[in-house]
């Protein structure tokens, strides 16, 4: 395999030619979150060689990699995302309304406890946090996650194919006609809609021979409400969204991309206090590009990063308000991966046998990041930019509260009929 490595290189003074040999202390990180590379200090080989080399260098920039033959051979590294802290007990008691007394009253522990973690003298354990959510289950089930987009490409099947084996739909439900988008030529749409459809290429009869012809290659699409609707088809055909990739993957479908939604149903997140945060930079994102959309009327989208990975927050109410639609939904955080991206998540879920939920919100603590005042130029050029901001700028209390519950979170299913 082939990794991309980032490597800080001020040690050496030069840099070192195409193919250098470079000796690095260790290698941390992850396939979403990128790899960075320590340089031991270098030897004088390589300080002595590195000028004259330096012309050949500028002429390959662009080409080629280094080499990096020596230091750790593993090179992933778990992303945790944080425990609930006392501040983010305060919130929860101030959402619920709700007394130290009372509290502890509901969740069956003593007032002292709660004091306790309050003032910090007492860390939170599993087991309160187990009874504040079993005491609570409004609350408990305010978050949830689920699939929002799903995108397959089968490299060895036809839109047919697809219906008969891997969705396991009736054809006749389905409405077929041309199209000439993403290179295909033919489209088969489930209820004539862009929900559920699938993209491949038509037959066509050979000139010379009269023979008929079919050119393999298709890419299955289950969009927002998509989803929704074979979640369904999922339930009568008694099997859940592992069974249903794990068959694909017997197919050699691959993901395109994955859109998976974090709901937030207690209103916990305020686009307009995101919105100003963005605007105020009180936020540290992996990515260095970001975007606001929309008002106060009509709802805010704020966009972090770009394709092969965003993450979107927005005002789903209003967004569905705007269709003339209701939900209970107020805020959603999506995260839209494409490609290996999506790719890896499936491997963390399948291969590493980690709760999709777990995973979900690793992302998103590794990703990004709100606090409650202005982040310094300065610590945003640090080499450990996301360590020193975490122990120097205080985190915005909703979203350290988003993140440290999000492993306490379920991945929910909601068959739609049609």
């Amino acid at each position: 395999e082939t990794y991309n490595v980032t490597v800080s290189a001020i040690e050496l003074g030069q840099l070192p030619n195409i193919g250098s040999e470079i000796a690095i202390d260790e290698i941390t990180g992850s396939e979403l979150s990128g790899f960075k590379a320590k340089l031991k200090q270098s030897d004088a080989q390589i300080r002595n060689t590195a000028s004259t080399e330096l012309e050949k260098l500028v002429d390959l920039k662009n080409v080629g990699r280094y080499q990096l033959l020596k230091g750790k051979n593993i090179m992933t590294q778990d992303l945790n995302a944080p425990e609930l802290t006392k501040d983010n007990l305060i919130l929860i008691r101030q959402l619920l309304d709700v007394t130290q007394l009372e509290l502890a009253k509901t969740i069956g522990v003593s007032e002292r406890t709660v004091w306790g973690i309050e003032n910090g003298s007492q860390k939170i354990s599993n087991k309160f946090v187990d009874k504040l959510l079993v005491a609570y289950p409004d609350f408990a089930e305010s978050i949830e996650v689920q699939f929002d987009w799903v995108s397959l490409t089968f490299p060895d099947l036809t839109s047919k194919q697809v219906i008969a084996d891997v969705l396991r739909l009736q054809e006749n439900l389905f409405l077929e006609r041309p199209t000439s988008q993403n290179f295909y030529t033919r489209e088969m749409a489930f209820a004539g809609e862009k929900n559920i459809y699938i993209q491949d290429f038509a037959p066509v009869k050979n000139p010379e021979t009269q023979a008929i012809e079919q050119k393999f290659g298709t890419t299955l699409y289950l969009t927002g409400k998509g989803t929704r609707l074979f979640e369904k088809a999922l339930l009568e055909q008694n099997m859940n969204w592992r069974n249903f990739f794990e068959k694909a993957r017997q197919y050699r479908g691959h993901l395109t991309r994955l859109d998976i939604a974090i709901n937030d149903k207690w209103g916990l997140l305020n686009m307009n206090d995101l919105v100003k945060a963005v605007q105020e930079k009180r936020f540290w994102s992996k990515s260095k590009s970001y975007a606001v959309h929309g008002n106060v009327d009509d709802g805010w989208t704020v966009d972090f990063g770009k394709s092969p990975f965003v993450i979107r927050a927005y005002d789903k109410h209003k967004e569905q308000a705007n269709k003339g639609y209701d939900t209970d939904v107020k805020t959603r955080v999506e995260l839209e991966l494409h490609q290996d991206k999506a790719e890896y998540v499936f491997d963390e879920w399948f291969n590493h046998d980690k709760k999709l939920v777990d995973i979900t919100f690793d992302i998103l603590y590794t990703y990004l990041w709100f606090t409650n005042e202005p982040i310094d130029a300065q610590k945003l050029k640090s080499d450990k930019v996301r360590e020193v901001i975490e122990q120097t700028v205080e985190p915005m209390p909703v979203w350290s509260l988003l993140t440290a519950l999000g492993n306490r979170m379920k991945f929910v299913r909601q068959p739609k009929k049609q």
